[in-house]
């Protein structure tokens, strides 16, 4: 039972993983880096694609420099010692108290003896014979295939 539990709870954890992954930058990767596909042949009948605008590149702003940060000193400081814990003594095996008695409640029964079962009257059913099945050679894969003898 742990076995299968420990399968259950890996196959959660897998199938998180799995749900939690993300593959946006794999896909943006391909996207950038694939070649642009060859340009489709003119359809008479279809309107031509239209060309997407440029886009203006977005000017570089320069930050302000980052000012210092001041380091805090945190000042040392001694702890008192720890107490020593006492040592208390147990003795092994502890000892037990005695087993109290059970009381019997229930009290004893004799049950009566088993009636005998009697078997039910089952008619005979004949059945319509079975009609034959013609043989049909089916070839079996992976079977080693007829001798030419």
């Amino acid at each position: 039972m742990a076995s299968a539990a420990r399968f259950l709870a890996v196959a959660v954890v897998v199938a998180c993983a799995l749900l939690a992954s993300n593959n946006c930058h794999a896909a943006r990767h391909l996207a950038d880096t694939a070649a642009a596909p060859a340009a489709a042949a003119i359809v008479p009948g279809l309107p031509a694609v239209p060309t997407l605008p440029t886009v203006q590149p977005v000017p570089q702003v320069a930050l302000p420099p980052m000012s210092a940060v001041p380091a805090v000193t945190v000042p040392q400081m001694t702890l008192p010692p720890m107490p020593a814990a006492p040592k208390v003594a147990v003795p092994l095996p502890l000892p037990l108290p005695p087993m109290p008695a059970i009381p019997s409640v229930l009290p004893k029964l004799t049950l009566p003896p088993m009636p005998a079962v009697v078997p039910s009257v089952v008619p005979k059913v004949a059945l319509p014979p079975m009609p034959s099945v013609p043989p049909v050679n089916v070839p079996m894969p992976f079977a080693a295939p007829p001798s030419s003898a």
